[in-house]
């Protein structure tokens, strides 16, 4: 892996944080994704896809390619069974080299110029062009919501759903809502009780941490806040407050080097905790070696997020994933692209006759049934709520890392279901 720039990338993390504490319901309803009966021609014409992926991003390659490369392979394994209807998948890339001059330039090229029938597993650091796709009628599914553009514009269909209104505004009224599930989730089932909060003295770090820490209160936690300089962190100072302090849990906003450091610090100074959590973007299996210098901490990493663990082999989706993707380094994100593709080639198989359109598309995307991938997703639902909820039934994906194992899954994401409040925050 690339070593990434450390400022940039907590803004990447802080984002991506915030965008999965607002994701959409994880109700534990059974698959209702529609396979598409109307006949199809043999043979015909590409039906072309785009993937934009800020893949030469000032953060590094690694970063945000895993969508794009899980999108990919899909795709690949796809035609070699003969596409759609005998159809090629077509996939245009373009590297937007997150900016948003770069993505501008990228949906200039793809919808306007390739003629894409639709977007598959974006993952763009700055998705200024989100609303030329939109008005373009280009329906943009299972994109990562590193921003706010898939709570604000319709036809972007965020990998993790949507309740707001889409209306051109985040939203509602400018804010976003995310819930409390991850924080209930550790206390209900492994007993903690005090929370430690670390974050950089940086805008966009320090609020997160105010988001998880309003978040922890709203759980009944004591919650702990470490907060290091940005430019010369103290990790170690922040470890030994919070073993102090006897924390259960660690929750963070910052980078992945960040986050070694401070685990570093943590098996320094003998801090043992329950879990330090971490989010979907760093559910990987890089962590041996991003955590190498960390076994005690390395150990005690959890994560969460809403699809299915690509370590578990005994589920068939799961297992032709990784067939697929066989030799290369995995991660969450990947298989999250791989759920992308396979949700567009759903809505491609729908359209009548085999004439695969975007209107046709977006009519699948836009029917307010829920989808999981052959149960790779946690069900997602898009609505149009005109009022934001107080309150959902969200559930959640869990697991936790242990050497030699890998990420090993922590109960059934579907059963794993709590009713918590809906907290406000700004994008």
């Amino acid at each position: 892996m690339s070593r990434r720039v450390p400022a940039v990338e907590a803004l990447l993390v802080v984002a991506v944080l915030l965008a999965g504490a607002a994701c959409g319901s994880r109700l534990p309803e059974s698959d209702f994704e529609g396979r598409g009966t109307a006949p199809a021609p043999v043979g015909g014409a590409p039906v072309r896809v785009g993937i934009i992926t800020s893949a030469t991003s000032p953060v590094g390659g690694a970063a945000f390619t895993g969508p794009r490369d899980g999108a990919k392979a899909y795709f690949d394994r796809l035609n070699a069974r003969g596409g759609i209807g005998g159809r090629e998948v077509e996939v245009r890339t373009c590297d937007d080299g997150g900016s948003g001059v770069g993505n501008n330039d990228c949906v200039h090229r793809l919808v306007e110029e390739e003629k894409v029938v639709a977007l598959v597993a974006t993952s763009a650091l700055d998705y200024a062009g989100a609303g030329r796709v939109s008005r373009a009628g280009v329906p943009d599914i299972g994109g990562q919501p590193i921003g706010a553009a898939y709570e604000t514009y319709p036809h972007l269909y965020g990998i993790y759903g949507s309740l707001a209104p889409r209306n051109g505004k985040p939203g509602w009224g400018g804010e976003l809502y995310g819930g409390t599930e991850v924080y209930r989730y550790f206390k209900r089932e492994r007993g903690a009780r005090t929370a430690a909060v670390v974050s950089y003295n940086q805008a966009a770090s320090a609020a997160y941490a105010r988001l998880v820490t309003r978040g922890l209160k709203a759980e009944g936690y004591k919650v702990v806040t470490e907060q290091v300089d940005f430019a010369l962190p103290n990790f170690r100072a922040a470890a030994a407050d919070l073993k102090e302090q006897g924390a259960d849990l660690v929750f963070d906003a910052m980078d992945t080097h960040g986050n070694a450091r401070l685990c570093e610090a943590m098996d320094d100074v003998g801090a043992k905790v329950t879990a330090k959590v971490t989010n979907v973007q760093n559910w990987t299996s890089s962590v041996g070696d991003d955590y190498k210098d960390a076994p005690r901490c390395r150990n005690a990493l959890w994560a969460t997020g809403s699809s299915r663990n690509y370590e578990d082999t005994g589920h068939p989706a799961v297992r032709e994933f990784r067939a697929a993707v066989r030799g290369k380094g995995l991660s969450q994100w990947q298989l999250e692209g791989w759920a992308a593709a396979m949700w567009f080639t759903d809505a491609a198989k729908s359209c009548p006759g085999g004439d695969v359109t975007r209107a046709c598309v977006d009519r699948f995307m836009n029917r307010n049934k829920p989808y999981s991938a052959r149960g790779l997703l946690i069900p997602v639902t898009f609505e149009h709520r005109a009022q934001p909820p107080r309150t959902r039934r969200t559930c959640l994906s869990v697991a936790r890392w242990r050497d030699g194992d890998g990420w090993v899954t922590q109960g059934d994401m579907n059963d794993q279901c709590f009713d918590v409040p809906q907290l406000a925050y700004q994008p």
